[in-house]
């Protein structure tokens, strides 16, 4: 769990200065010719896909020696990737706190359990299926990283309105001190949050105003817009195959155990070099859940040192996430993680009760 700031420097900078470098080289192209955008793009998409992985060791405040310097390099690169990084990671705790606990956290999508599954009306169940197929992840993607923290952010001022003006039409202007500090917002939990989720969207609506002028709006937004929603897209298809697998660990609240949720509940994700590279080694998920405070770079060799007690992790490919997709409903009978198929021919119990439930894309703390 040692960190190396020397090492984490490095890091940042063969991943920040190249993104940067490839997003003028890729303006500079687009002014000679669009058909040769791609494989810049493409590298572009695998480079934030980078900015993304060290931004999450930050949350876990693994990457540098010091907290200060996780915070800040944190926020910079969560601007680079337009996700509030405090109030990322916090949330992003409490998957770690719970990987394996499907009573209290259903995963990336909101996943239902069987029960609540049958009580869906057959057209529900068909939406819900279809919601939570990969390529869905394609406009969640965009929705994860460009739209969401906007919409956090208004949603939370809006609710901070309505409560004060509900408490002014109540009580009047004396104790408005008292209402202004009642307020509890659902979109953040303490001030430290807000204010990171305020910031960076200032930094981040500021950024592409500015860019916007500089190369123009189409151009901005044509590559803006394409690699946000590829690396957004390819951010969730890689989470989701790391929890979401034949065999994997599910229980209720009751019997749940920490240590066989990381190791049973998270996958070894077999990746060539180059691309375990551009994930920061975050394929080797099991080591990062038992102890997330083991900096990127020692990962891999953790991994190797402690293979012999890790013959219960499942091993997996990308190529996988295709039949992965089918567990998307948790068994809290049979505590596992079940196909949608099987659960079709279920009749509805009540129509009424439930349904069908956009993916969240967060990981919201409950309380």
């Amino acid at each position: 769990m040692k960190s190396s700031d020397r090492r984490a420097t490095y890091q940042i900078l063969n991943t920040v200065v190249p993104y940067i470098g490839l997003w003028v080289l890729a303006v500079k192209v687009a002014s000679i010719s669009l058909w040769l955008l791609p494989p810049i793009v493409g590298l572009m998409v695998l480079f934030l896909l980078r900015c993304f992985s060290l931004m999450h060791d930050c949350g876990h405040y693994s990457l540098f020696r010091s907290k200060q310097a996780n915070r800040l390099v944190g926020f910079m690169l969560g601007a680079i990737n337009a996700i509030p990084p405090y109030a990322w990671s916090r949330d992003h705790a409490y998957h770690h706190k719970t990987n394996g606990d499907w009573q209290r956290y259903r995963g990336i999508g909101d996943f239902l359990s069987t029960e609540e599954f049958a009580q869906l009306s057959a057209f529900d169940q068909k939406l819900y299926g279809l919601l939570r197929q990969p390529i869905v992840t394609l406009p969640g993607g965009f929705f994860y990283l460009v739209i969401q923290p906007r919409l956090t952010l208004i949603l939370g001022i809006c609710g901070f309105i309505r409560h004060g003006l509900t408490g002014l039409k109540s009580n009047g202007f004396k104790n408005f001190r008292s209402i202004v500090f009642s307020h509890k917002s659902e979109h953040w939990q303490t001030s430290v949050e807000f204010w990171d989720v305020l910031l960076n969207n200032v930094l981040v609506v500021g950024s592409w105003l500015i860019l916007s002028h500089l190369v123009g709006p189409g151009v901005f937004w044509g590559l803006y817009s394409t690699v946000m929603t590829l690396a957004g897209s390819i951010f969730i298809c890689v989470f989701f195959v790391q929890h979401n697998f034949e065999g994997a660990y599910a229980h209720n609240t009751a019997d749940w155990d920490y240590l066989r949720g990381a190791i049973e509940g998270s996958s070894y994700l077999d990746l060539p070099p180059w691309l375990r590279w551009f994930t920061a080694d975050i394929s080797y998920h099991s080591i990062h859940h038992l102890s997330e405070k083991i900096p990127n770079y020692s990962l891999a060799a953790c991994y190797q040192a402690n293979r012999h007690l890790l013959s219960e992790v499942t091993t997996l490919r990308l190529g996988d996430l295709r039949h992965c997709a089918q567990f998307i409903l948790w068994d809290a009978t049979t505590n596992q993680l079940v196909p949608i198929s099987t659960q079709l021919a279920v009749a509805p119990k009540n129509r009424n009760i439930v349904h069908a439930r956009l993916p969240k894309l967060t990981h919201r703390r409950k309380n």
